[in-house]
């Protein structure tokens, strides 16, 4: 059973992974039209958006083994997500002081996850 600042801890993780979904989401929306960008955009909706979801099914583990599975899921795909969003900058789509802060957010969520991993093997 979890006590209450771990919930607490949870709730705060599982917004601020929907606030990034929901930035991803705007961000895509705003990309010019071509090839490129529709294809880097959809893997960046579908890469950011996956780290919530992917986030609240772990606080729904049933076992600490399931728990981990999921959070390197959300390892991968916030990383994943930080791949193109430099992807957009590189290209030269989004200039890369726009793009900074969600970067830096998926960077930190990217942390956050190993951090978390860790820690659930280290109390196993």
């Amino acid at each position: 059973m979890r006590n209450a600042e771990e919930r607490l801890g949870m709730e705060q993780l599982k917004q601020r992974t929907k606030e990034f979904a929901l930035k991803v989401i705007h961000l895509t929306e705003s990309l010019p039209t071509n090839r490129s960008t529709d294809v880097l955009g959809r893997q960046l909706l579908r890469s950011g958006t996956s780290v919530a979801a992917n986030y609240r099914a772990a606080c729904r583990g049933r076992s600490p083994a399931e728990f981990q599975a999921k959070m390197g899921i959300v390892e991968e795909e916030a990383d994943e997500s930080a791949l193109w969003l430099e992807m957009l900058a590189s290209a030269g789509h989004v200039p890369l002081e726009r793009i900074q802060p969600l970067l830096q957010e998926a960077n930190e969520l990217t942390a956050i996850a190993v951090s978390s991993i860790r820690t659930s093997r280290k109390n196993q």
